[in-house]
């Protein structure tokens, strides 16, 4: 899909309960995965289950729903006191709670929902808009994965090294405080837009790959480190694609699953580069953390070339909806790909925001990466993982 594309609409089909598992089976088939699934509110309502499947070089992106009739089971209380917390609001008013849905993913959440409730509300904003928001996806990528490696090290024993990834960690805060007034970047994603206060400097992004390249090697360099991390928590390439894993998890197992080529919302070629390794260990989830950090900072230079500060917004919409409407989201976060699917009234009021983080496939393969290891190396498997305190679906 180009910068300009507008996502593609999702065929839509009503199905009984029983005939649910035929149906999805057959799209799993087609090359398509479960990215979303619902759960009956009332008895009247609809349960939803989203199947997406990635663009290739002679196929669109293609996204399918399938509408299972009323009758099923009810969302159970915890859960639709937390939908509720969306229910009846404005999107502009839902925006800072999608913004916290995951303390440390703001961005990739609260662009998840923008572009959920600019594809139901019919907003196409402009390239330059989105490229602003890979930006601050990139960046709060960097973030993540720098605090991840320190973190890594810390549990193996050398906190040294942990410190040391702690003071590239304080930078990159700094520079979020610079770009969009918070550490966390908070803020900058809009509904219809994006603000960037600052522009990252090429030159101290430059030193921070370089940074982190070098304490990387370091680390990898003491045979502690290397010992600890080489073989421990495997996860098996048939068992990261049987759970269907996402993000870093996943491209440790082999899974070469990325969101950003497979259902982008901006052009980010050629600095993507997507890492994957076979292993599934420690080691190889390290290794990956370290690849996506060179990677991401190619990706913000080459779309910070040229580029100004500034508030760019196309909201709200000029023409109202002219009746009930839904739009999805699909955002690779720095753990992996998020997916929101909203529905809207036709007064834009916010029916439902149904929240899909990675937690919610990674965490099954956590058992499974623990099968058979050393109660010692039980956090830094835990670690390597890093998944969410969100339930993984909302």
């Amino acid at each position: 899909m180009s910068a300009s594309a507008v996502p593609p609409r999702p065929s839509v089909a009503e199905v009984e309960a029983a005939d649910l598992p035929g149906r999805a089976a057959a799209l799993l088939a087609d090359g398509h995965r479960l990215a979303l699934t619902t759960v009956h509110e009332n008895a009247a309502g609809h349960a939803v289950h989203l199947f997406t499947r990635p663009a290739t070089a002679d196929e669109p992106e293609r996204r399918a729903e399938l509408h299972v009739r009323p009758g099923g089971t009810a969302l159970p209380a915890s859960r639709r006191g937390r939908a509720e917390l969306f229910h009846r609001r404005l999107p502009a008013d839902a925006l800072p709670l999608a913004e916290r849905v995951v303390r440390d993913t703001a961005v990739g959440h609260a662009l998840a929902f923008c572009l959920a409730v600019e594809d139901a509300a019919g907003v196409e904003v402009s390239p330059g808009v989105q490229r602003s928001r890979a930006v601050l996806l990139e960046l709060e990528r960097l973030g993540n994965h720098v605090a991840d490696l320190g973190a890594l090290c810390e549990t193996a024993g050398r906190p040294n090294l942990g410190a040391r990834f702690a003071q590239v960690h304080a930078t990159l805060l700094r520079l979020n405080a610079c770009v969009t007034g918070h550490p966390l970047l908070r803020g900058g994603v809009l509904l219809g837009g994006a603000v960037l206060r600052a522009v990252p400097d090429p030159r101290l992004l430059a030193a921070i790959e370089a940074d982190v390249e070098k304490i990387a090697d370091s680390a990898l360099a003491q045979t502690a480190v290397a010992g600890r991390f080489t073989g421990t928590g495997q996860l098996a390439p048939a068992a990261a694609r049987d759970l269907n894993v996402l993000g870093y998890v996943a491209r440790a197992s082999g899974r070469d699953v990325d969101a950003r080529r497979d259902h982008p919302f901006t052009d980010l070629r050629p600095a993507l580069a997507v890492a994957t390794a076979l292993h599934g260990d420690v080691l190889a989830r390290f290794r990956i953390r370290v690849r996506e950090i060179a990677a991401s900072v190619a990706i913000v230079n080459d779309l910070t070339f040229g580029m100004n500060p500034g508030l760019t917004s196309y909201w709200p919409p000029l023409a109202p909806s002219h009746g009930p409407a839904s739009g999805i989201g699909i955002v690779e976060g720095w753990r992996g790909t998020i997916v929101h699917r909203v529905e809207l009234t036709p007064g834009g009021t916010l029916v439902r925001d149904t929240i899909v983080d990675p937690t919610f496939f990674n965490r099954p393969a956590l058992p499974l990466a623990l099968t058979g290891t050393n109660t010692s190396d039980v956090p830094l498997i835990e670690r390597s993982f890093n998944l969410s305190n969100a339930d993984g679906a909302l």
